[in-house]
């Protein structure tokens, strides 16, 4: 028997796991320090009530022979995608409800997207990366190449037209960055993948988050609907992240080599996707309801409140940042030129706040730092009185 050599090509521990070792070990030598973690981006907040009463409803109906349900619809439930249809269409993109596939969150479906494409095709991602994008096609033995992300375009990489790729991630609002593309940069990046027949892979998990006019979503960009897959969370607009629910729109039309890309996602899912529980699509459901997006815009007003209480304080000490804005996600440039893993250090050891080192997010992560907002208010502001004063003290 031999094993998938390719996973040789992973470092050997994934970033999270680093960060959780390091901190556990810390928590150990000082148990008398109380620890504000805002390194990992998980929800606190609880679900909204209205999202529970459903879920507690589709539990009920399985107590019943005449509302039990067995094995889901491999796409999901009509009134599901019906409903997030009618989500789309709040913000002005036209999405059918049969180009909506329901799944258990984003990051299995950046993760499996890849089963439906050759293994010869090239990957492009921006730097810095989520690092599901990079591990999944390193994993299948693909060929990755990078696009640049730094200060000098605000963290948001544009295509070379002398590059060629044939699959292209793009995440706006970014993890971990934060930045969000205009609608004229979504534009070029359209323009890029028609041009060079690709194909966009656009995670648009945190898109509630946006407050100006940047895209929602990719579809609202001309064009787009021939080249782009998107894929969406509740994670982080509804808080599921322990509840695990998703959709990945495919339009109808997007075919390439021949084959509908809509159809063949179809037939994988039916393979290797059971699909989400009737209680959890009644709980989506609920979310795209209108008293379901009022209740859950609380939730993303909270930790708007305290991504705007860390990005103020970062102002206050005139270190560089991107995100904040239309993000949970704040990403600064570590002060005084320390390195990534070494500012993790000196802020766990003299602050005993954890965020999350840049450079595990790959190479133009060194040198940069990623906070969340989604602790508690309390805890955040006082995560960023002790970061002041420990920075301010240097």
């Amino acid at each position: 028997m031999k094993v998938n050599e390719y996973f040789d090509r992973l470092v050997p521990n994934y970033l999270f796991a680093d960060v959780a070792r390091k901190t556990g070990e810390f928590a150990a030598a000082h148990p008398e320090k109380e620890i504000i973690r805002l390194g990992i981006g998980d929800v606190t907040l609880p679900l909204a009530p209205i999202v529970v009463a459903a879920m507690k409803k589709g539990c009920e109906d399985l107590l019943y022979q005449e509302t039990f349900k067995g094995y889901p619809e491999y796409e999901g439930y009509d009134f599901v995608r019906e409903a997030i249809s009618g989500y789309y269409k709040s913000f002005g993109v036209t999405v059918l409800p049969d180009e909506i596939f329901v799944s258990d969150g984003a990051k299995s479906d950046c993760g499996n997207l890849p089963d439906i494409f050759a293994q010869d095709n090239t990957i492009l991602v921006t730097d810095p990366v989520y690092p599901v994008y990079v591990d999944a096609n390193l994993m299948a033995g693909r060929k990755i190449i990078y696009a640049s992300s730094g200060k000098e375009n605000h963290f948001l990489a544009m295509p070379d037209k002398s590059v060629k790729a044939d699959i292209i991630y793009l995440c706006s609002p970014n993890n971990p960055t934060g930045a969000a593309y205009s609608a004229e940069q979504l534009k070029v990046w359209v323009d890029y993948a028609l041009e060079n027949d690709a194909l966009i892979l656009y995670d648009a998990a945190y898109e509630a988050f946006i407050k100006d006019d940047s895209p929602r979503s990719i579809f609202s960009v001309e064009g787009a609907r021939e080249c782009a897959i998107e894929l969406c969370s509740l994670s982080k607009t509804a808080g599921f992240t322990g509840t695990r629910c998703g959709y990945t729109v495919i339009p109808k039309e997007l075919v390439r080599d021949g084959h509908s890309l809509h159809a063949m996602w179809y037939r994988r899912q039916a393979t290797k996707f059971n699909g989400v529980s009737w209680p959890v699509q009644c709980a989506a459901a609920a979310v795209f309801s209108d008293e379901g997006l009022r209740q859950i815009r609380h939730n993303l007003d909270y930790y708007r409140r305290n991504a705007q209480v860390i990005s103020d304080a970062l102002d206050e000490l005139g270190i560089y940042y991107t995100g904040g804005k239309n993000s949970p996600y704040i990403w600064l440039e570590c002060p005084n030129g320390m390195g990534s893993w070494e500012f993790f250090d000196y802020l766990l050891e003299n602050a005993a706040v954890v965020g999350t080192p840049g450079e595990g997010f790959g190479e133009n992560g060194k040198g940069y730092f990623r906070l969340t907002s989604f602790g508690s208010y309390e805890k955040t502001v006082e995560a960023v009185e002790r970061i002041k004063a420990l920075i301010n003290q240097r």
